[in-house]
């Protein structure tokens, strides 16, 4: 091909691949770790220190199709198993509580393992709509240390989860299942902190005044994305 013609259907490309709008600084393709069961599906956008990665976001979500809504709780349903979501790109900003044009789903393909690393997708395409935004706050780039790990709790029944609050760089993230009893506390929990070692279940169970067997195992766990 001659090389202008190469350029110009390259430009063409590139500007087709773009939002329709000027995208800000969260434009990009934001992956998830993805889990729940028949009390409620989230999602938990995976973070980084940096742009357009630099936010901690947790959904609360479902699947557009009922059949395919109905058999990914089935198989999630509290394991501890990882599965991640690849969604299309878009402005992480239109997730926040005060956007003015807040974004109410998304296409993604649904991942059994991590979608970067291996994982094998289950289901292409779906669409994921937005219940409810549970937390949506920008990290803070600058070293520092902290003493505590808050761990809020997601979901209110007996299936939930415990999701670390990313508050030190570097830091880490990790989502743990958890069987609470009829009538416990929803509030967030804060444990003592071992540097980038993953907080124990006997420290969560203390915190949580629960029984050592009520915490699942580790559902996601990553270090090297929080440097």
């Amino acid at each position: 091909m001659n090389p202008i013609r190469s350029s110009i259907a390259g430009a063409l490309l590139a500007l087709c691949t773009l939002p329709l709008h000027a995208a800000d600084a969260t434009y990009g393709s934001h992956g998830m770790a993805l889990f729940g069961g028949q009390e409620g599906l989230y999602a938990s956008h995976l973070p980084m220190f940096h742009a357009p990665h630099d936010f901690q976001v947790i959904l609360q979500v479902h699947i557009e199709d009922k059949a395919t809504d109905a058999a990914l709780r089935k198989r999630l349903d509290g394991k501890d198993a990882l599965w991640t979501i690849d969604p299309e790109k878009f402005e992480l900003s239109t997730l926040a509580p005060e956007a003015k044009k807040q974004r109410k789903g998304f296409k993604a393909d649904i991942v059994q393992g991590h979608f970067e690393r291996g994982g094998n997708t289950q289901y292409k395409a779906a669409n994921i709509v937005i219940d409810k935004v549970l937390l949506f706050r920008q990290l803070d780039d600058k070293p520092r240390d902290a003493a505590l790990s808050r761990y809020m709790q997601i979901g209110s029944g007996a299936q939930r989860f415990l999701v670390k609050e990313i508050d030190a760089r570097p830091d880490f993230d990790h989502i743990v299942s958890y069987h609470a009893a009829p009538g416990a506390p929803t509030a967030p929990v804060q444990v003592r902190k071992w540097g980038l070692q993953g907080t124990g279940n006997d420290a969560l169970a203390m915190a949580l005044k629960a029984n050592m067997a009520a915490i699942g195992g580790t559902i996601y766990f990553e270090t090297d994305d929080l440097k």
